[in-house]
């Protein structure tokens, strides 16, 4: 974690942080307009931020996109922060929700952790019902090549509709499958209300992308969900569920257990 203070203890790192949090996904062109640096200046502190976690970069075309990434934050908040003082402890709390609260306008979401695991392990706890039973509580019913059907249950809620497919499966390094049905069943299982649930199921169907890619003793495991109309029920959803989902899926792979359930409210 030495890594994250580090970079979040420059102010200029911190503005670019902000700028990510206002649009994700944008150019090192788009990132220098309005900021007092150089190019140079905001290449090096992207460096620094990428080093850290902060921020993950894809390719598109000729272009390198830049997003805003919450998983060294979630980090610290599900296994470290009890160790700071209350004053830090809201401080984190405040960066951890600013992190995830990236601007609904846009129709992505995308999320970088690093496993340390192998491809064919990370790859099995994708694919495997034992393994994604236990730390999210889905199991799918495929042969896992590209268009398949896929069939979902999710606990106690099933769903198989042929929209349901794999559309790209090549083994330990990427997988690529269109997101489940919203039904009447979905909503009542999950505690929907009814205009939510029709909200829901009128949004076109979104896919989701694991890029795998093998870093020494450890995995790089970048997630991403596209695909959402504007002003999207499901994005808003997908914001909040992944990160705990892959929290779990790392905390599996590394320790053999799940992170446990949060506490509810009193």
């Amino acid at each position: 974690m030495d890594e994250v203070f580090k970079a979040l203890a420059d102010p200029s790192r911190r503005r670019l942080l902000d700028s990510l949090n206002d649009r994700n996904g944008q150019t090192l062109r788009e990132l220098c307009e309005g900021l007092d640096m150089t190019r140079q200046a905001v290449s090096k502190h992207l460096a620094v931020l990428e080093a850290a976690n902060l921020v993950t970069t894809r390719r598109h075309g000729r272009e390198k996109l830049h997003y805003l990434n919450a998983d060294p934050v979630n980090a610290i908040a599900d296994r470290w922060i009890h160790r700071y003082d209350r004053a830090r402890v809201h401080a984190l709390a405040d960066l951890k929700t600013a992190l995830e609260s990236a601007t609904m306008s846009n129709d992505e979401f995308v999320y970088t952790t690093y496993i340390k695991t192998t491809p064919e392990q990370l790859w099995r706890a994708l694919t495997d019902p034992a393994f994604t039973k236990r730390y999210w509580g889905a199991t799918f019913d495929t042969d896992w090549q590209p268009g398949s059907p896929m069939g979902w249950e999710q606990f106690g809620w099933v769903s198989k509709d042929p929209e349901q497919r794999v559309l790209e499966a090549e083994p330990y390094r990427r997988l690529s499958y269109t997101w489940h049905t919203v039904d009447q069943a979905f909503g009542e299982q999950f505690e929907f209300s009814p205009e939510d649930t029709a909200a829901l199921a009128a949004e076109p169907r979104s896919t989701v992308t694991f890029e795998i890619e093998p870093q020494g003793e450890i995995v790089k495991l970048t997630v991403v969900h596209k695909g959402f109309g504007p002003d999207s029920k499901m994005l808003a959803g997908v914001r909040e569920g992944w990160p705990g989902i892959l929290s779990s899926l790392k905390t599996l792979l590394e320790t053999g257990d799940v992170l446990p359930e949060p506490a509810e409210s009193q």
